[in-house]
């Protein structure tokens, strides 16, 4: 095993990124009817990286970074985003946090009722309210064009392919400029070839809108694509941290399931 892994140990490592933490997470436990989900999670994520959590399904991985935005409240240890405690947050505190973070579900979570066009209208015009209309409309353009949608503007969401609805959710979640990206499990559900290029995106993202992000997955290419640093949870513990050459290399059989 590469000395820069560290097995069942916590603690933060050092990725691509060089630069202070933008969340800062220590001791974390969260447990759902008696069962412990999350169990003493420590790490930071440095400004300007990606990092990937990756492990198994039940892991605790998608728990992790709901309880980072607020959407569940962890039993104990703290979670700090820029210098500050979110569970000391007041409703309005967390919301304008919350505006800072961009967070793509695994669903995707679009407006069903509503064009692309409007998908992409309605978070702007919620926090960018002093944008005019021209403004908002080429603000939409622009981050259509960067995922290569263009064509979509007056598309239904039941129109889209699954590769599409995703990219779809990815632009409307950066068109209001967020300093932290959140995905969870970005790639489910989507063929090799679509996966890769959703991994692409998200390292455009990362280049283009200088953003830090944590990339909850289990799919071991796109951790290998997007991922400046990797955090391996099993069972709710950090199992293990480094990069992803310190995983190829690793001959931990629990290391060796995903990376072979």
């Amino acid at each position: 095993m590469m000395n820069n892994i560290k097995t069942n140990n916590t603690g933060s490592g050092q990725g691509a990124a060089d630069g202070n933490p933008v969340i800062e997470i220590h001791n974390l436990k969260k447990t759902f009817f008696s069962q412990e989900v999350l169990t003493n999670v420590t790490f930071n994520l440095l400004n300007g990286e990606n990092l990937v959590v990756l492990g198994k399904s039940g892991s605790g991985k998608s728990v992790l970074i709901k309880c980072i935005v607020g959407l569940l409240t962890a039993d104990s240890g703290t979670i700090s985003v820029f210098g500050k405690d979110v569970a000391t947050l007041n409703r309005n505190e967390l919301g304008a946090l919350r505006q800072k973070i961009g967070f793509l579900f695994q669903g995707g979570a679009l407006y069903d009722s509503m064009t692309v066009k409007e998908n992409m209208e309605f978070p702007l015009r919620r926090t960018k309210r002093d944008l005019t209309e021209k403004e908002i409309g080429e603000k939409v353009r622009e981050v259509l064009e960067n995922v290569g949608l263009s064509d979509a503007l007056h598309k239904m969401p039941s129109q889209l392919s699954g590769g599409m609805r995703k990219r779809i959710s990815l632009a409307r979640t950066i068109i209001v400029d967020p300093l932290i990206m959140l995905y969870d499990e970005p790639t489910t559900g989507l063929d090799p070839v679509t996966s890769n290029e959703i991994s692409t995106l998200i390292n455009d993202v990362q280049k283009k809108y200088m953003t830090s992000s944590i990339i909850i997955t289990h799919d071991i290419r796109c951790a290998e694509n997007t991922a400046d640093r990797i955090i391996m949870l099993q069972d709710g513990e950090i199992f293990s941290e480094g990069n992803v050459s310190d995983y190829e290399k690793s001959a931990n059989p629990v290391i060796r399931s995903f990376f072979q």
